[in-house]
């Protein structure tokens, strides 16, 4: 069944590039508004700053550049790395750029509950949070048009490390950048603890039952993706 549906995906695409690219690109907004709330989620608990925070908030202490300039910076570190390893840019990083921090922006703004101030409600967001990026993670990557800076990175260290299950490999790259983070002076809490080993183990979870394996997309660059559209 797998098989038949991956074939008529293949002829439909094919038959109408333009379509399924666009198509790909709905498949992509609706993924990073999934990611999106999940992040907003963990936010939410308000326990503590997730690992990549942590880097980007030590980093600010070292260099004259804030926390959000650090961010930026961390996510074109992500990128040149993934260029490096030899993986595709494609749509979806584009996308997630421009729109994943302005759409956890609205849904922090938008939010009708007062601030959490329970642990045990902090855990359960944060758990919560990390499903729906594991599965917005899916559902945008199924486009096949690129990941995002951070989860491009991801899939690229993975592809080297084939026989541990992707969500194991973010639990170890999480690790490495929450030590980097507070070995800089970043603040290190139970959400960034809950964070390197849960959200991980969360997506291998995930993954494992719905038997994806995002190391096997066949992702398209732009130039690749710009081709279709132009009829090249």
């Amino acid at each position: 069944m797998i098989t038949r549906l991956k074939r008529l995906r293949s002829n439909s695409m094919r038959s109408n590039p333009k379509k399924h690219v666009f198509l790909g690109w709905l498949r992509i907004l609706l993924g990073l508004i999934i990611y999106s709330f999940g992040v907003h989620l963990t936010i939410a608990a308000n326990i503590g700053l997730a690992p990549w925070d942590c880097l980007g908030m030590g980093i600010a202490k070292h260099t004259p550049l804030n926390y959000g300039s650090s961010m930026v910076l961390i996510g074109i570190s992500a990128i040149l790395l993934q260029i490096l390893m030899r993986e595709r840019i494609g749509f979806s990083t584009i996308f997630d750029a421009l729109l994943t921090g302005n759409l956890v922006q609205l849904f922090n703004d938008i939010t009708p509950y007062p601030e959490n101030s329970s642990t045990l409600i902090g855990i359960a967001l944060m758990f919560s949070g990390f499903l729906f990026i594991s599965f917005g993670m899916w559902v945008y990557m199924r486009a096949e048009q690129g990941c995002g800076p951070k989860d491009g990175l991801l899939i690229a260290i993975g592809k080297r490390l084939p026989k541990i299950p992707i969500g194991i490999v973010e639990v170890l790259l999480w690790s490495v950048v929450t030590l980097l983070g507070w070995l800089l002076g970043g603040s290190v809490g139970i959400g960034t603890l809950l964070s390197t080993f849960g959200a991980g183990t969360i997506m291998h979870l995930l993954y494992s039952t719905i038997g994806f394996e995002p190391r096997k997309l066949k992702h398209k660059s732009l130039t690749e993706t710009v081709k279709l559209l132009s009829g090249r």
